[in-house]
């Protein structure tokens, strides 16, 4: 897929409701890499295989949830045409100057019909994966918990399914991968920018702005299966899993932060091209298509959520 707009997620702002709390979880157990700690008290990690500063920013808040999901673009010239198309659209946008996130440029922030913010940026400084790029080995010393590669997609809960859905595919350029339909009514839209299943999705719900995860690659059944034991080992509250999807084919484990926001870590989806058909999965096949070996689904996947 060539790439000349949005190019990849680039950063989640978590609320959590005790910081250092939730830095055990994100970076002890999850294995995320702290970065940087600003003068708000926000707490900035990466993934082991990303070469940007951060990833993921956790900030202390009275109530858990997403604050904003960030993409990167190709470059400013980019970053301000889109602002432009996002305006046209009828978005609520806003500029966020350099600086507002240490390491970070300048953001557009945009405010999407389900009710979550998103926003755009073009430049972040560079970290590194702690590998050499002469010579490099597949992987550095000292890694810490499930190993998270990198974070991956968020799935978001709103209302305006349809006109989000148009708003990524013809404003942002993304790519409709898999859905799910009741009817001619579309339930759940699993969109890409890149050649990934999925980079960000969207399920039809009452109530804005609701987050259901923010989800972390690894890069095996395996790992999975291991992130299962140190989610036993440490207690942490498990809703699901380990199981495969029927959607987008990942092998997958649901769990949730201290704070109460559910996580994923996942390994081996499915990839697209531009000419991939969609796949549908119909509203009476549901269970399969979110956990495809029961082939049911439970309450509390369905029904917690953290934010508006």
């Amino acid at each position: 897929m060539s790439m000349t707009g949005v190019l990849r997620p680039g950063h989640v702002q978590l609320r959590v409701l005790d910081i250092e709390e939730a830095v055990v979880h994100y970076r002890d157990y999850m294995g995320l890499i702290e970065t940087h700690r600003d003068d708000q008290g926000r707490i900035y990690l990466k993934g082991w295989d990303e070469q940007d500063w951060f990833s993921v920013v956790l900030r202390e808040a009275d109530d858990a949830g997403m604050d904003h999901m960030a993409f990167k673009v190709l470059d400013e010239e980019t970053l301000w045409r889109l602002q432009s198309d996002l305006k046209k659209f009828g978005c609520d946008v806003e500029r966020i100057p350099e600086g507002e996130l240490d390491h970070c440029g300048e953001r557009v922030r945009f405010v999407a019909p389900t009710g979550h913010v998103f926003e755009l940026y073009a430049n972040k400084d560079h970290h590194g994966n702690g590998i050499p790029t002469t010579n490099p080995a597949p992987w550095p010393e000292g890694l810490k918990g499930m190993q998270a590669v990198r974070f991956d997609h968020c799935l978001v809960y709103g209302e305006d399914l349809d006109a989000s859905v148009k708003l990524f595919t013809e404003v942002l350029g993304f790519q409709l991968t898999e859905q799910i339909v009741d009817g001619d009514l579309q339930l759940a839209a699993f969109l890409t920018c890149s050649m990934k299943a999925h980079d960000v999705a969207f399920i039809r719900q009452e109530g804005p702005g609701k987050l259901h995860h923010a989800s972390f690659l690894l890069k095996t059944w395996e790992e999975v299966l291991r992130a299962a034991d140190i989610i036993s080992m440490k207690d942490i509250p498990i809703d699901i899993g380990p199981t495969r999807h029927g959607l987008t084919r990942g092998q997958t484990i649901y769990f949730f932060d201290p704070s109460g926001n559910r996580n994923e870590v996942f390994a081996e989806d499915s990839h697209v091209y531009p000419d991939t058909p969609v796949l549908t999965w119909t509203a009476d096949n549901i269970g399969q298509a979110i956990f495809y070996h029961s082939r049911e689904l439970n309450e509390r996947f369905m029904g917690v959520t953290t934010g508006a």
